[in-house]
C-alpha cells in the first residue's frame, strides 16, 4: 500500500512546493531551480544541439525532467523513511491522540496541495498593470509617426510579416525556465566597474533622463538561415549611452556587461553603446515590456546578435576591459563578438501555389548599412531585383515582392540582401555556431492547379 501511494505523496510534495513559489517572490520554484541549473551546466555544444534538435520543445522538455527527478528524489526520500518492518504506523498507542492514517494524510495532502495552487492562481503577483509616470512618458515619447502604406504593405501581401511585429508574435528566446518575477517599486540598475563612480537608480530616475522612441530589427544567432528567430518592435526606452555617462566610463573601458536578475549576462564592445538607438528599454510597441519580453527594462542594442546585447530583466551593467570577463554563451563556446548578418527571408508563397501570377515576398535586413535591393533568383537562373517597402532606417529590416509568371511545375526560389554600400549577402552555407548561420534562404515551390 506505501508502495502505491509513494508516487502521490511524491507529486503532492511537488504541486505544494510549487504553489508555494507562485504566491511568493521569495521562495523559488524548485522544478524550476532544477531545470535552470540543468541549463547553466549544460556544456555549450550538448546545450546546442539540445536547443537545434528539440527548438520550441527544449524548454518544457527540460522542465519535465526536472519535474521526474524531484518526484524521483522525493519518492526514495519516502522509502528511506518508512517504518521499519513490523511498526504498525497506523495503530493507537495507549491512553494517546490517534495517529493519523497514510489514507487521511495523503488525502490530506493532496486537497491542500489543490488548495494551495487555487490560492496561487488568486494572489500570485503579478508583473503586469501600467507605472502610472511610464504610461505618461511612453505616450510623451512617441515622437515617430505611424507607419505609412509604403512603409508597411503586409495588409496587401496575405502571408508576409508585418513591418514591426506584433509583441504576442515576438520571438522568445532566453536561459529563464521559470520568468523572473520583478518588483517595479523595488528594482534598481546598479552601473559599476570601470566607471568614475558606481550608481544605482530606480525606475523613476531612469525615466527622468528622457524616453525615446526608436524603432530596431533584434535578431538570435541560432536563427537558421530564413528562420523566425528575428523581429522588429517601436522600443521605448532611455539612450544606454546617457545612462552610462552617469556613471563617467573610463578610457580603459571596453566591455558592457549587462546582468539579468536571474545572474545571465551579455556583453559588447563599448562602442556600441553610443549609437542613437542603443536603448535601455521600457516598452515595445506602445506597451509596457511584458514579463517574457524583459519586464521593466531591458538592452536594446542594434546590429548585435541577442546572445551578446539583448539582456533581459536588466538589473546590472559593468564595464569592463575586452579580455577581463567573458559572458554566459562566450564560455560556452560561442564567439565573443556577434555582429547581425545580412539576410534575405522569402516568406510568401508557402509550398504550394497555383499557377499563373505568384508573389513571392518577405522581408530583409543588413546593419549596419541598411537594404538596398534584394534579389531574387528561380532555379538558379539570372537575379531580378525585387521592389522593396519604403525604408525606415538602416536598423529596420524591409519588405520586398516580385511578381513572377510561373506554369505548372517545380521550382527553387532564392533570395538576397543587398546593404547600401553594396555588399552582397555572402552564398554560405554557414552553420549557427559559433557566430550565426548564413547563407541564400532557398525554397522549393510547387505550381499545381487546384
Amino acid at each position: 500500500m506505501l508502495t502505491r501511494a509513494r508516487p502521490l505523496l511524491a507529486a503532492s510534495v511537488l504541486v505544494a512546493a510549487e504553489a508555494v513559489a507562485l504566491i511568493s517572490t521569495r521562495v523559488p520554484s524548485p522544478t524550476g531551480s532544477l531545470a535552470s541549473l540543468l541549463v547553466t551546466a549544460t556544456p555549450g555544444p550538448l546545450a546546442t544541439w539540445f536547443l537545434d534538435t528539440f527548438r520550441s520543445a527544449a524548454r518544457p522538455l527540460t522542465v519535465a525532467f526536472a519535474a521526474v527527478v524531484i518526484l524521483m528524489l522525493v519518492a526514495l526520500a519516502t522509502t528511506l523513511l518508512r517504518p521499519r518492518r513490523g511498526a504498525v504506523p497506523d495503530a493507537e498507542p495507549d491512553g494517546g491522540p490517534p495517529v493519523v492514517s497514510r489514507r487521511a494524510l495523503l488525502t490530506g495532502l493532496g486537497v491542500g496541495g489543490a488548495a494551495l495552487v487555487g490560492l496561487a492562481i488568486l494572489v500570485r503577483p503579478r508583473a503586469t498593470g501600467t507605472h502610472v509616470a511610464l504610461a505618461g512618458r511612453m505616450r510623451a515619447a512617441r515622437g515617430l509617426p505611424p507607419l505609412t502604406a509604403a512603409q508597411d504593405v503586409a495588409p496587401t501581401v496575405p502571408g508576409l510579416s508585418p513591418t514591426l511585429t506584433p509583441v504576442d508574435d515576438f520571438y522568445r528566446i532566453d536561459t529563464a525556465i521559470t520568468l523572473p518575477r520583478v518588483d517595479r517599486a523595488t528594482w534598481r540598475l546598479r552601473m559599476h566597474g570601470r566607471v568614475a563612480e558606481e550608481v544605482v537608480l530606480d525606475l523613476d530616475d531612469l525615466l527622468d533622463l528622457g524616453v525615446e522612441e526608436h524603432d530596431v530589427t533584434i535578431a538570435c544567432v541560432s536563427n537558421e538561415v530564413g528562420g523566425g528567430l528575428v523581429g522588429t518592435a517601436r522600443w521605448t526606452g532611455v539612450p544606454l549611452q546617457r545612462v552610462l555617462d552617469l556613471a563617467g566610463p573610463r578610457p580603459d573601458a571596453e566591455q558592457v556587461v549587462g546582468r539579468s536578475v536571474d545572474g545571465w549576462t551579455g556583453g559588447f564592445p563599448i562602442e556600441f553603446a553610443a549609437q542613437p538607438d542603443a536603448l535601455v528599454a521600457v516598452g515595445m510597441n506602445g506597451v509596457e515590456l511584458p514579463v517574457r519580453h524583459g519586464y521593466p527594462v531591458r538592452l536594446i542594442v542594434p546590429q548585435l546578435f541577442g546572445y551578446v546585447s539583448a539582456t533581459k530583466w536588466l538589473s546590472d551593467i559593468e564595464l569592463t576591459g575586452w579580455d577581463d570577463y567573458d559572458a554566459y554563451w562566450i564560455r560556452r563556446g560561442w564567439a565573443k563578438r556577434g555582429p547581425m548578418r545580412p539576410s534575405a527571408r522569402i516568406d510568401v508563397p508557402g509550398r504550394i501555389a497555383e499557377p499563373g501570377t505568384v508573389r513571392i515576398a518577405g522581408v530583409a535586413w543588413a546593419p549596419p548599412a541598411g537594404v538596398a535591393a534584394v534579389e531574387v533568383r528561380i532555379d538558379r537562373g539570372e537575379w531580378q531585383e525585387a521592389t522593396c517597402s519604403d525604408p525606415l532606417g538602416p536598423m529596420v529590416w524591409r519588405q520586398w515582392w516580385l511578381d513572377v509568371e510561373l506554369d505548372v511545375g517545380r521550382y527553387e526560389l532564392q533570395a538576397r540582401a543587398i546593404d547600401a554600400d553594396g555588399n552582397v549577402q555572402p552564398p554560405g552555407p554557414r552553420p549557427v555556431l559559433p557566430s550565426g548561420a548564413e547563407g541564400w534562404h532557398t525554397r522549393p515551390l510547387d505550381i499545381r492547379t487546384a
